[in-house]
């Protein structure tokens, strides 16, 4: 009998996830292949990515979903308080405690990760699977990434005006996000109506075009880093306290909006949508939006990790206690018809 049985071993990662290791292995060995105004041009081909990536976003935009959902004024205060409230205060307070003793660089991540929107496509799954209000979701996820348009720049401006973000302009990124991200966004909603057949019967293509666009800004981005001598430096240590300190927020995250949802008396079903709506940060508009908003001036491979980590936490964590709310839900209902 072998020693390890191959056929039972299991990668913990799916392909997204592994795309992106694979993109983090290759800059650290191949660097000036993807850095930017390298011979692939990514810097290029990036900003042209993310352009259709929020094209094609508008023109999947679920307009009736969004009225339906528009009532639950209490859930959609509650979901969109911890996306730019808590969170925020969160990220400025680990800034303000640990700024001593962890790179300035990973502290600018840590805080942008908590200025981010919420994801959609995650949050409607995770809120489907725990049998939670999905048009609640629903709105709140789409809501939450309009305003992330607006409020993400706004936040991060807040924070690099107390001197701790280097260079930074408020009216620039602003600029910036409304003809890269803004517009693409308006004009794909605005033709929904004709591109939608088409997009529904090509979704596979449409999943796997933001996808790549995201791997390919890791894959500059970790490249410019690794050319700074960053990773030299830093390396394990970097990683280790963006996994910590992603894995705390989360953790109180989840908490403090569950807490808040039995205070505030919801239903199950809208509890559960609070949070998983609520506890999400958006890889997809995240590593798109740092390259925007932060450009050169700072390394992004530090600016970014916390996002990837704490993408991943939030799916493994998320998955586990959506199959928790499950049954919870099970046992209500049939507690109910009894």
């Amino acid at each position: 009998m072998p020693i390890f049985d191959t056929t039972r071993f299991k990668w913990p990662f799916d392909g997204f996830i592994s795309s992106m290791l694979g993109a983090i292995l290759l800059a650290l060995f191949i660097p000036s292949v993807g850095a930017s105004h390298g011979p692939l041009h990514l810097d290029i081909v990036t900003a042209w990515g993310v352009a259709l990536v929020f094209f094609l976003n508008g023109a999947l935009l679920p307009t009736e979903k969004l009225k339906a959902g528009f009532k639950n004024y209490r859930l959609h205060l509650l979901v969109q308080s911890s996306t730019y409230i808590l969170f925020p205060i969160l990220g400025l307070l680990i800034g303000f405690l640990l700024k001593n003793w962890l790179d300035t660089s990973l502290v600018l991540g840590i805080v942008y990760l908590c200025a981010l929107s919420s994801t959609v496509s995650s949050s409607v799954t995770m809120t489907t699977i725990a049998k939670g209000n999905v048009t609640g979701a629903i709105f709140n996820a789409t809501l939450s990434t309009l305003l992330g348009m607006l409020l993400t720049p706004l936040l991060v401006s807040f924070y690099a005006s107390k001197g701790a973000a280097g260079s930074f302009s408020f009216a620039n990124a602003i600029i910036a996000i409304a003809i890269q991200l803004l517009l693409p966004f308006i004009v794909g909603h605005l033709l929904r109506k004709w591109l939608l057949p088409f997009l529904k019967k090509g979704m596979k293509v449409v999943n796997k075009v933001d996808k790549t666009v995201i791997v390919l800004i890791v894959f500059n981005a970790f490249c410019d880093s690794t050319l700074s001598g960053l990773w030299h430096q830093q390396g394990i240590s970097l990683l280790i306290q963006a996994l910590v300190v992603a894995a705390i927020l989360l953790l109180l995250v989840l908490t403090i909006t569950a807490k808040l949802s039995r205070v505030m008396g919801f239903s199950l079903e809208d509890e559960i949508a609070a949070v998983f709506c609520g506890s999400k940060k958006s890889v997809a508009n995240g590593v798109p939006m740092a390259k925007m908003l932060f450009g050169s001036s700072v390394p992004l491979g530090p600016i970014v990790l916390p996002i990837m980590i704490y993408h991943q936490l939030q799916l493994i964590i998320c998955a586990i206690l959506a199959r928790k709310y499950a049954q919870k839900v099970e046992l209500l209902n049939s507690l109910e018809k009894s």
